[in-house]
């Protein structure tokens, strides 16, 4: 099936022959679905601190801040500002001139609003000899829209979501990107220095090293700190094989086998390569103004005081366990796996001095999640593990057998979702890193249908960063406001109260 000239693409990339194999049968077998005990909920594997227990977390943090500890903010920012604009594409190869969807109407009825209309106006200018202003007074508004997306233009189609002008600060406006380098110096900052990551695509890596160099000084001095910006790019050994719908290897014109990205679970072997004693992840669009950040700032550095606490804990039971427990130490410590990780026993047999320590002996992870109000996307659940155990897991709708009603009605009546609110702990009680890898389920991937050049194909999803790629992590859910989360997903998002 595969041919020398198979074998030698599949090594450039950096990836084995046995891992396509594994990949091909992928494609024929599938992915379980996950079984589900329930929706996690307030009381029942989500944590809601009262004002006194909240004051004590973010305590904690600032001391565990103020020892020197090394912490870096990871922001996956790879993804191209395209779907953002769905509607405004629509809108100019619409066989109509004037604003006639909802949509439309909005956008042009506000666009006075927009962070980048200073930008756009002066592009409008250049392009057309015409001001925004002017041109919608002739009934040209193909022409603001084609200025906004087009490479001579603005080109807010191609640019990174993390590139574009979010935020209007008197004369000046903000990317996202600078958003988080503000939010890093507010609740992440140690030693002085903000370290930030942004995971980038290859072909946006110039644009994001510019803006930062551009930027960062002139933020540097207004918080009084240092910034240490780094980048990464997806890497191609992560990418995974296409497949023809019989399962065997898709190919293009040349012959060549097709390889796809592997999803945002590729990251995983990025923040593998990060050296720091706690990692912050959130996506690169959920940003708001100045503002507006007293809220994400108090429960960042909540959810990281609940983080740096538990760490503790499970530092000291792991140092008990290798001195020697007694029967009621063991039973103290099999609680605190129990109630304190939400890791249950599948039976009261299992618990030995060797499960407790392979439970506590792991990365540690704390996650924000915010009560459902109908956006797509995953939520917090119980779930089974696959040595019999449940534990807190964030799943997608893809993972979850849409045939069970009962998993099903879990899955819609859910509290709470997952914002992507992550603060991560990844050294072990020895000081030596975790090789995060290792505890990736890699049952969890899934299947999705695409096509390239009219062709259909299947494509395969490694398991998710902050899914399947985290599964056998110690995860503990906090609820946080809904005001922490301010996603965009379309450009008129920008024109919420939360973005203004």
């Amino acid at each position: 099936m595969l041919s020398q000239q198979d074998l030698r693409q599949i090594a450039q990339k950096g990836i084995t022959e046995e891992q396509i194999k594994l990949q091909l049968e992928q494609f024929k077998t599938g992915f379980p679905f996950l079984k589900l005990e329930a929706a996690a909920a307030v009381g029942n594997g989500i944590m809601a601190p009262t004002d006194e227990e909240r004051k004590a977390y973010i305590a904690a943090w600032e001391k565990y801040k103020a020892d020197g500890h090394t912490i870096v903010k990871f922001v996956p920012a790879s993804g191209a500002a395209s779907r953002m604009f769905k509607d405004m594409f629509a809108f100019v190869s619409a066989p109509y001139d004037v604003p006639t969807t909802d949509f439309e109407k909005i956008f042009f009825a506000h666009i006075e609003s927009f962070a980048f209309y200073g930008a756009l106006d002066e592009a409008c200018r250049r392009n057309e000899g015409k001001s925004i202003s002017q041109l919608i007074a002739d009934g040209n508004y193909k022409a603001v829209a084609s200025n906004m997306l087009a490479p001579e233009g603005l080109n807010y189609g191609q640019l990174p979501k993390g590139m574009l002008l979010f935020h209007r600060y008197g004369d000046d406006a903000r990317t996202p990107m600078e958003e988080h380098l503000v939010e890093a110096a507010l609740y992440a900052a140690s030693d002085g220095e903000a370290r930030v990551h942004f995971t980038v695509s290859h072909e946006h890596m110039e644009f994001f090293e510019k803006k930062v160099a551009e930027k960062k000084d002139a933020l540097a001095e207004k918080y009084g700190i240092s910034y240490d910006i780094s980048f990464s790019e997806q890497k191609p050994s992560t990418d995974t094989i296409a497949a023809n719908a019989d399962g065997t290897p898709f190919r293009n014109d040349d012959g060549s086998l097709l390889f796809r990205p592997g999803g945002h679970g590729a990251l995983i072997q990025n923040l593998n390569d990060i050296k720091a004693d706690v990692v912050f992840i959130k996506n690169i669009d959920n940003v708001v103004p100045d503002r507006l950040k007293a809220d994400t700032v108090e429960y960042k550095q909540l959810i990281a005081g609940v983080l740096v606490t538990l760490q503790q804990k499970a530092f000291d039971c792991l140092r008990k366990l290798d001195a020697g427990v007694s029967a009621d130490e063991l039973k103290e410590i099999a609680d605190f796996v129990e109630n304190g990780l939400c890791c249950k026993p599948a039976t009261t047999t299992q618990i030995t001095a060797d499960y407790l320590r392979a439970k506590l002996n792991r990365p540690m992870r704390v996650c924000g999640m915010v009560k459902n109000v109908g956006e797509p996307g995953g939520g917090p659940f119980l779930t089974y593990n696959q040595d019999g155990t449940v534990s807190p897991q964030i799943l997608e709708s893809s993972q979850i057998d849409k045939s069970n009603e009962a998993y099903t009605r879990m899955f819609t009546s859910g509290t709470h979702f997952n914002p992507v609110d992550l603060v991560c702990a990844v050294k072990d009680y020895q000081g030596q890193h975790f090789n995060l890898p290792d505890f990736v389920d890699p049952t969890t991937g899934f299947i999705s249908s695409k096509s390239k050049n009219g062709r259909e194909l299947k494509a395969l999803e490694l398991p998710g960063l902050w899914n399947g790629a985290m599964s056998n992590w110690n995860t503990v859910f906090v609820e946080v406001p809904l005001s922490t989360f301010n996603p965009v997903k379309t450009v008129n998002d920008l024109l919420r109260e939360q973005h203004q």
